[in-house]
């Protein structure tokens, strides 16, 4: 008998932690799940064709932004002024020359850490001059965490410029566990040249699924490189238009500011 109420207690133990380990964050207006919009590199598509989907549809976006043409400011200032978020991607967007061999001045196997968080802290300043916001979230350039062999992530953490940082990912790359999440390691999708519209929208329908939160991460839309179709990028758009009442579309930094303030509740 002893020997089978053990049992049982580490029966209950057992279901108590699964179902603490799966504790999932109730979203705002009794939406299911969150997607959040982000696009990397201040591209000319994404000014030409993606934000203007997203503002017909009434949509905001996150835009990780690299130094960028005298030209494109007050563009992208406009961008800034109609509720999107501009965020920073460095002045230089640094990569491994294996990943990027046309720029090798800006390898960043020969960055410092100082190095990279001096260009972070520059960009800062240059999305300060045009949006006046001080609060900036990031992305690391190729997803890459590291410069020179190191790892940057906990010097950017120390740091204060950045508040909460995207990596990359696959389709997998659904957030469920918001308990452990590193603010500074916000996993993504990163999507292959010409993605269709019933990928993008399967991607959308797994994070319904699980009651999780899912971010695109796009680059060029109907133009540029590693491009989506404008066409599959609108059939998205129309998907999560349509399921409004049940899905957040927000910004990087309204989501994760959600997020964060839930994780007190998680511990």
């Amino acid at each position: 008998m002893e020997r089978l109420i053990k049992g049982f207690i580490f029966f209950f133990l057992l279901l108590s932690h699964s179902v603490n380990a799966q504790q999932k964050i109730t979203w705002p207006h009794h939406k299911k799940a969150v997607i959040v919009l982000t696009y990397d590199d201040a591209l000319a598509s994404q000014l030409k064709t993606a934000i203007p989907q997203l503002d017909a549809a009434h949509f905001k976006g996150t835009f990780f932004l690299t130094g960028m043409s005298r030209d494109a400011i007050p563009k992208w200032r406009a961008v800034s002024k109609n509720g999107h978020e501009l965020a920073n991607h460095t002045l230089y967007h640094p990569c491994l020359s294996a990943t990027m061999p046309d720029n090798p001045v800006n390898d960043s196997q020969h960055y410092t850490i100082y190095g990279i968080l001096r260009e972070i802290d520059a960009q800062n300043n240059f999305l300060y001059a045009i949006d006046g916001k001080t609060t900036r979230t990031y992305a690391y350039p190729c997803t890459e965490t590291a410069v020179g062999g190191r790892s940057y992530v906990d010097s950017l953490r120390r740091s204060g410029m950045i508040k909460y940082a995207r990596i990359g990912g696959d389709m997998d790359a659904i957030i469920t566990d918001f308990k452990k999440l590193d603010l500074l390691l916000v996993p993504s999708y990163g999507l292959d040249e010409n993605a269709s519209g019933a990928k993008l929208i399967a991607f959308v329908k797994k994070a319904e699924q699980s009651a999780g939160m899912g971010i695109f991460m796009f680059h060029g839309i109907g133009g540029d490189y590693i491009t989506t179709p404008s066409a599959s990028h609108q059939e998205l758009i129309n998907y999560l238009k349509k399921h409004k009442k049940t899905i957040w579309v927000a910004t990087f930094q309204q989501a994760m500011d959600y997020v964060k303030s839930k994780q007190t509740e998680l511990k």
